[in-house]
């Protein structure tokens, strides 16, 4: 089983290949049929995907949680969400966007190294395993908005330059990009409170002294008073959409910052990927 898992790994990079080949003739010609085929080949990919995360999980007993596999996760994830989303608002030019970085994603697995017979210590509890997957779809959700927001910060800039060429102009509009942004926070932020708390109560049954100054603790909370002050600011409109577009970005490079600290800082309780 490991071995075929291996197979639908690399036919899976290749069918995210040829999406993301075909988003990019789509977003450049605004042809149907080349989004179509971009469709067909992403959703072909993912299910290739998911049939190697769940073999070569059946082959080791178990999901592993060292970093490659948690990119590998992370695109799975973010390729599911995607699809969620573009039922959602409709637009299918995001594709264009975040499928290469599922695919980057799963490359860069690939280039990560890790210490034979490794084992994460974040798998002996049931707890654990759907606190891990919350904050993956959480994050995958949170790359998800990171994307919209840098996307509609650069043609506000555009727009207010007078500067735009044929590529910002197959861009949706602002007012749609700012909707998956604010869709894909709605979504990735009770889900990432949710891993949070699960985390929190495994931290307290198991008591590890000081567990609370851990630095991936503290900078997870630093994740959720973002994205949480984002909703609240964004849904009371008392920031403008720009303002949001920015705090979506912060929020992201916490996350991004958080996931390298959790894999290369053996200090703490909360340590894994090593």
């Amino acid at each position: 089983m490991a071995q075929v898992a291996v197979i639908l790994f690399w036919f899976a990079t290749l069918l995210y290949v040829s999406a993301t080949v075909l988003y990019a003739y789509f977003f450049l010609s605004k042809r149907a049929a080349y989004s179509w085929y971009a469709t067909f080949f992403t959703g072909a990919g993912f299910l290739c995907h998911t049939a190697s995360i769940g073999l070569r999980s059946s082959a080791e007993g178990g999901t592993s949680l060292g970093g490659p596999n948690t990119l590998v996760l992370l695109a799975w994830a973010l390729v599911l969400l995607y699809f969620v989303m573009e039922h959602l608002v409709k637009v299918k030019v995001y594709g264009t966007l975040l499928v290469p970085v599922s695919l980057v994603l799963m490359a860069a697995s690939q280039l990560m190294t890790v210490k034979v017979g490794a084992v994460s210590p974040l798998v002996e509890n049931w707890k654990i395993g759907i606190h891990v997957a919350l904050i993956v779809f959480a994050n995958a959700g949170f790359f998800i908005a990171g994307v919209g927001a840098l996307a509609y910060l650069v043609q506000e800039s555009q727009l207010k330059r007078h500067r735009t060429n044929v590529l910002f102009k197959r861009l949706p509009s602002l007012t749609n990009i700012d909707l998956l942004t604010r869709r894909a926070v709605a979504f990735a932020f009770p889900a990432y409170t949710g891993g949070l708390l699960l985390g929190v109560f495994r931290a307290i049954e198991t008591d590890p002294p000081g567990w609370w100054a851990d630095p991936r603790v503290m900078l997870a909370g630093l994740v959720w008073i973002i994205f949480g002050t984002y909703i609240g600011l964004h849904y009371t409109q008392r920031a403008s959409a720009r303002t949001t577009a920015w705090m979506a970005l912060a929020g992201v490079l916490v996350v991004t910052v958080l996931a390298i600290v959790a894999r290369t800082v053996p200090a703490g309780f909360h340590v894994f990927g090593l």
